[in-house]
């Protein structure tokens, strides 16, 4: 550190000690706030840009503040700018509020007692969290394992399930909720079933409705004999995440698999499947929904059904109402023999994507068979075996088309009252509240002078990484370049938008799209979230009008980062919200209603909820618990 900022820092240090103030005690106290802290520059900030006649932001912004204290932040200012940072990154995190533990991990947990050998007993567990297994049920004969709850709802579970029923015979396993509703999830099986003989294993719903899914099985039922595996619902509703499996049913002698709804409704969801049956004899795999109205997927099969003997494998519906993507197999059935592949309904994408076949049945003997029932425009075979290889019922056919044919294959779960009509919004109407609460870890903004020197874009991604310790293929690297490409994608058809990481930065964009007089607002609790409320008063914000907002929604990223934008016609409505039984007030909401959604996809779950198509309907929603709207002042 040089000798310039130390004088410097005393300096300080010496003026707040002549004004009797105390660094370290900078809790918001109103007109007692340290006028050195960020919070008390934010609140200065906010009186010089805001026309609002209120002397300060309302609690709920103003609580997000940074909690640095003055000479914490010019510490840490001073190191950013010096590009030191990451030598204090683990103080910064604690000191600032931020999240950077996406990948620490729990030491490992001993087996149960009664699963580490052969003939224990079962083992039942209803609730268990983040916890690391080693020779989990391996060796075990008869008998049956469940998890009913395993590590739902946590920030970041982070669990590893090594040598899992591995060598048994006859042993079930059962997953009910793995890891649901997380924010970033980290799973690791290594060799499971591995060696094991008859038996199964279940997978009822397995990380459904995780922001960014990083799982990994490797040498899944590899040397297996007729374990049956079912996944019922796989990382179905997930958002930017990263799933590989490796060395999947290898040298598997009469193997059922089967995925009934794998990455369902997912955001740009990656997938690799490597050494897929590789050498099996008589598979049997099958996918029921794979990767059905899912946006931007990016799936890899290398190696499926290598060398494999009597095998069937089936794609019931491949990329149904799926949005650009792009995917690839390499290898597919490649030297197999006497194999049947099926593939029904495949890319009946809303917009095409890219989508490749390499080494498609080559090298195949015997009646190896490919079956494609439909199969869409823009698609390329390369290297495929003309001789002893048969398409049957080959049928192009447009986007068009498939827009047009969704409703046949669309099977999605909308949550009750996420989407609904503005005539919904009326005194004495009862309807379902959404699930509003805030799934987001704690975290807080970041003072300017901080922010402004650290480095936000893909292209300082290999700087962000070194600065927050985030180490190749690691949860925390993922999350940080997903929130970047999504704060760089272009904004879509009359969008203005911005992310911000410091309260500033969000008045700044405030102002700039609805001027200076504004109002911020958000849902006053979360309380009748998942049950049935009765409106109350309603009142229509600037009377009820067509007006302009801007909407400010959490992304994941170790600082409290907003994704801002503004969208023309809308109507905010204020809304009392009562108990459906007491009738008593228990909440207070602010609603926004999209009058124009013409630009929305046909497959939007708001119209699967609601019936109808782009630019027929207005569609309304709740703004969600610390997710807020910004309109001009009444």
């Amino acid at each position: 550190m040089n000798v310039h900022f130390l004088l410097f820092f005393y300096f300080v240090f010496f003026i707040l000690s002549s004004l009797n103030v105390s660094p370290a005690r900078d809790i918001y106290r109103g007109p007692q706030t340290n006028p050195f802290s960020p919070k008390a520059y934010a609140i200065r900030y906010w009186n010089r840009h805001i026309s609002d006649s209120r002397p300060e932001p309302p609690g709920f912004l103003i609580s997000k503040a940074s909690p640095l204290n003055a000479i914490d932040s010019t510490f840490f200012a001073n190191l950013t700018f010096h590009n030191s940072l990451s030598s204090y990154i683990h103080s910064f995190c604690s000191l600032a509020n931020l999240f950077c533990s996406f990948d620490d991990h729990e030491s490992a947990e001993k087996p149960h007692s009664g699963s580490a050998g052969g003939g224990g007993r079962d083992s039942n567990f209803a609730v268990y969290s983040n916890k690391n297994f080693a020779e989990y049920g391996s060796s075990r004969r008869g008998g049956a394992d469940s998890f009913k709850n395993y590590s739902d709802g946590l920030n970041s579970p982070n669990d590893s399930f090594k040598k899992y029923s591995r060598s048994s015979t006859s042993h079930a396993e059962q997953f009910t909720n793995y890891a649901t509703d997380s924010n970033v999830a980290t799973a690791d099986f290594a060799a499971y079933g591995s060696q094991s003989t008859g038996g199964s294993g279940e997978f009822s719903n397995y990380h459904r409705r995780v922001n960014v899914p990083n799982l990994q099985f490797t040498s899944y039922d590899s040397d297996a004999k007729g374990h049956r595996l079912n996944f019922a619902t796989y990382s179905d509703d997930t958002n930017s995440g990263s799933e590989t499996f490796i060395s999947y049913g290898k040298n598997g002698n009469g193997d059922p698999s089967e995925f009934i709804g794998y990455a369902e409704n997912a955001n740009i969801v990656g997938s690799g499947f490597t050494g897929y049956g590789e050498s099996g004899n008589g598979a049997n795999d099958s996918f029921k929904g794979y990767g059905l109205l899912g946006n931007n997927p990016h799936s890899n099969f290398k190696g499926y059904g290598l060398g494999g003997n009597s095998g069937i494998d089936s794609f019931s519906n491949y990329r149904n109402g799926a949005n650009v993507g792009d995917d690839s197999f390499q290898s597919y059935a490649r030297n197999s023999n006497s194999g049947k592949v099926s593939f029904v309904n495949y890319g009946k994408s809303f917009s095409l994507g890219n989508d490749s076949f390499k080494e498609y049945g080559k090298g195949s003997v015997g009646r190896t068979t490919v079956g494609f029932q439909s199969y869409s425009l823009g698609r390329t075979f390369k290297d495929y075996n003309k001789k002893g290889l048969t398409f049957s019922e080959y049928n192009n056919f447009s986007t068009q088309a498939a827009v047009k044919e969704s409703g046949r294959f669309v099977n999605k779960r909308v949550e009750p009252g996420k989407f609904f009509r503005e005539s919904e919004l009326k005194q004495g109407k009862v309807m379902v509240m959404p699930d509003i609460r805030d799934r987001m870890p704690k975290r807080s903004f970041l003072p300017r002078t901080i922010l402004s020197k650290l480095p936000f874009s893909t292209s300082k991604i290999s700087e962000l990484n070194e600065i927050f310790d985030a180490r190749e293929n690691s949860a925390m690297q993922r999350v940080i370049t997903n929130a970047l490409t999504e704060c760089e994608r272009s904004p879509s058809r009359g969008e203005t938008k911005r992310c911000v990481g410091s309260l500033e930065d969000m008045v700044d964009f405030a102002v700039t799209v609805l001027g200076r007089n504004v109002v911020v607002r958000t849902t006053a609790n979360v309380n009748g979230s998942k049950r049935k409320v009765m409106i109350g008063k309603v009142k229509g914000v600037n009377g009820g009008n067509v007006t302009k907002s801007v909407s400010c929604h959490q992304s994941l990223y170790p600082y409290l980062l907003y994704y801002c934008h503004s969208v023309p016609r809308v109507r905010v409505y204020e809304a009392d919200i009562h108990d459906a039984m007491s009738n008593m007030k228990i909440n207070h909401g602010v609603a926004i209603c999209h009058l124009d959604t013409s630009s929305w996809s046909p497959l939007h779950g708001a119209f699967v909820a609601l019936g109808s198509s782009p630019g027929q309907i207005e569609v309304c929603h709740w703004i969600f618990e610390n997710d807020m709207s910004w309109t001009t002042t009444d």
